[in-house]
């Protein structure tokens, strides 16, 4: 027996592994696992290069049922048997192990040559199926390439006596193809599945081919086509149909059919103003009423020996305004959708190029069919060794999940600093995770990437973490993956987490000094503007009632002249808690300059009895000196709707209060209308930390 074969021995039993080693050392290669985790990570690592995993059941983390659950569900079993070992004979273990997809049960204590035989046969049975589905694979792989290279020889011809691009037949394929899997995402009305959506990108290169009959001299013809010219044009889809029916053989086939309707309806539109048979919407079969629009909007994109290439923005809007005629507005839809990843893949195409998103295809396709080569597979495994070392060397938090098997890989440093283990199983159930976020904002990630699309797949929010006990700010950037990029068929998810405590709270921090008055904790005069004229704006549908109440301190100049600034900036503290608890939490309160506060509330009823509570609460004493304020009051919506206009109101108010003797307040009115002009105010004598 070849020692190229891998077994994996998974059994809590020491005993029971050095055992089964000692039967199957001479003739495979063997790994071991003491639990149904240990199991899962050897198998997401080592899956491709395993033949055969002898597997107990009852252990400890995750049995064996779940282990052989996980593979089921993950599509492993199809190419890698499972031999169930185990002392359990009952037959209701034995038919659930059959039933999960175990390909035979062996019952301990183990007779050797048992073992050796089922071990040997098993293999030996799914590598030969291994060889046969490769082979067919071949064949039909090989059969596909050369109905392709015809189709492509036969468009190309009709491309080279038309005077094109070869690249039209590309472009209509990759538009065809792009519209169809989009349009198989929004309706199941047309029953589109993959086999169907890969035939109609195929055959649509066939759409012209009953251009080969037309003069060539019409064909590229640089100016505009005389009217007897344009028909002539025009019974190219016809032609081309008849061709098709004319085939001797295979009428049948779906490939015949599918290329005969494209042919003859491509020109046909959803109003019915298209030819030759004037069919309107879905009288129109829905292949060639995706390669119309395709073959509209290379032609618009394209350069033309009648016209220049239009912008792909100027070509869809042409379509869209109709100026190429009416197109289902269900596929117009579906154009706007793609129209940003054909742009991308129209130019790299035509630059001879493959995008990652073919690459990521192409790499996901062979690993899932077991047809990667050795040298695929190392350079991979290169690949993956790479990534394991920068992200050692990134000091950050990194995660995979897998959802065949319900488990969550943190990075092993990541693990360290997050005190959790590196794997996690059935996270969503898991109490660890909940070590680490908050369960309100595991939902919430979890949610998000549950909502994330292939078209806009990145998910980046932050969260409050807790590292080892110690909440810190964390960014959280992930993404899901795909069975294909174009389905919605979640396989896992990638990510990591950044830390960004210290800019985090630095930010804060900043945004606090953007806010807040360093001297009183009381909003400055900026933030307070822009928080009354969202209020105001916000309000203006709902006929709120808000007063804007001024104040200024009197005689503060004599606390800074007889007892200093230091001992004025207290008093300033003190008339600030004061002004903070004579309003409720959700009023606007600030210090705008020097001595003055501002404060903004809204009210219902009787404003003269809560700007008096206010203003009574505002009066007292700190130590030597009497705190006593003069106010002013406006009030919206009477005194006006915009945060300029109250103030000044507002402000007004304030000067007759104190025009009028100090310590008392106002309510603005129209007769205050020329105290004050909007550009210049008189300040006060006794304002000594300066007004604003």
């Amino acid at each position: 027996m070849d020692k190229s074969n891998k077994v994996l021995i998974v059994d809590d039993s020491e005993i029971n592994r050095s055992l089964l080693a000692d039967m199957l050392s001479a003739d495979y290669s063997l790994l071991e696992a003491s639990n149904g985790l240990e199991a899962m990570v050897l198998i997401n690592q080592y899956h491709s290069e395993l033949s055969m995993v002898l597997l107990d059941i009852v252990m400890p983390e995750m049995d064996g049922f779940e282990v052989l659950a996980s593979m089921n569900g993950a599509g492993l079993l199809e190419r890698l048997p499972v031999i169930m070992i185990s002392a359990e004979t009952s037959s209701a273990y034995i038919d659930h192990a059959y039933e999960l997809g175990a390909a035979e049960y062996i019952s301990r204590p183990f007779d050797e040559q048992t073992v050796k035989r089922r071990v040997k046969n098993t293999i030996t049975l799914y590598s030969k199926q291994k060889t046969l589905e490769n082979l067919v694979t071949e064949q039909i792989l090989e059969k596909e390439k050369s109905n392709l290279v015809m189709i492509e020889i036969l468009s190309h011809i009709v491309e080279f006596r038309n005077g094109e691009s070869g690249l039209h037949v590309l472009h209509i394929r990759i538009i065809t193809e792009a519209l169809l899997k989009q349009l198989a995402k929004r309706t199941n009305r047309y029953n589109l599945n993959a086999k169907q959506i890969n035939l109609i990108s195929n055959v649509s290169a066939l759409h012209d081919i009953g251009k080969i009959s037309i003069p060539e001299e019409i064909l590229n013809k640089p100016g505009r086509l005389t009217p007897e010219e344009y028909e002539i044009i025009k019974t190219h889809s016809v032609i081309g149909a008849e061709m098709l029916e004319n085939v001797p053989y295979y009428q049948d086939e779906e490939l015949v059919r599918m290329a005969r309707d494209i042919c003859r309806w491509h020109h046909e539109r959803y109003d019915g103003s298209g030819y030759p048979d004037g069919l309107k919407g879905d009288d129109i079969p829905i292949s060639a009423q995706v390669v119309a629009l395709a073959d509209v909007y290379d032609a618009l994109t394209s350069r033309r020996v009648y016209k220049p290439a239009y912008s792909h923005e100027e070509a869809l809007r042409m379509i869209m305004d109709g100026e190429c005629g009416a197109f289902s507005p269900l596929l117009l839809e579906c154009l706007c959708s793609v129209k940003p990843y054909l742009e991308r893949e129209l130019h790299v195409r035509s630059a001879g190029g493959i995008s990652k998103m073919e690459l990521q295809d192409m790499t996901r396709s062979l690993i899932q069919s077991s047809n990667a080569s050795n040298r695929t597979l190392a350079l991979l495994e290169q690949e993956r060794t790479k990534y394991q070392f920068f992200a050692s060397m990134s000091k950050e938090i990194q995660f995979e999940y897998s959802g065949s098997s319900d488990v969550l890989t943190v990075s092993d440093w990541g693990a360290e600093q997050l005190g959790v283990s590196s794997v996690l199983v059935h996270p969503g159930r898991n109490k660890e995770i909940y070590k680490i976020f908050t369960r309100e904002d595991f939902v919430d990630l979890r949610n998000r990437l549950s909502s994330a699309k292939p078209e806009d797949p990145i998910v980046t929010c932050t969260y409050r973490i807790n590292v080892q006990g110690s909440p810190r700010w964390y960014k959280v950037i992930a993404r899901p993956l795909w069975v294909m990029e174009e389905t919605n068929e979640l396989t896992g998810m990638i990510g990591k987490l950044i830390d960004i405590h210290e800019e985090h709270i630095e930010l804060d921090r900043l945004k606090q000094i953007a806010r807040y008055d360093s001297l009183t904790g009381l909003y400055n005069r900026a933030y307070a503007c822009k928080a009354i004229e969202e209020a105001l704006k916000e309000s203006r549908a709902e006929n709120k009632k808000f007063a804007l109440l001024l104040l200024d301190v009197d005689y503060f100049k004599n606390a800074n002249d007889q007892y200093g600034h230091q001992f004025g900036d207290r008093v300033l503290e003190e008339v600030a808690i004061k002004v903070r608890n004579s309003v409720r939490s959700n009023d606007i309160c600030a210090r705008i300059g020097g001595d003055e506060f501002l404060i903004f509330m809204e009210y219902k009823n009787n404003i003269e009895l809560l700007v008096d509570r206010v203003y009574q609460a505002i009066g007292g004493r700190y130590e030597n000196f009497v705190i006593a304020a003069s106010m002013g009051v406006a009030l919206a919506p009477e005194n006006g709707m915009g945060y300029d206009l109250l103030f000044l109101h507002a402000d007004k108010a304030l000067y007759a209060a104190k025009k009028n003797g100090r310590s008392h307040y106002c309510f603005y009115d129209d007769s205050m209308q020329d105290l004050l002009s909007v550009l210049s105010r008189v300040d006060d004598v006794d304002s000594g930390a300066g007004r604003r």
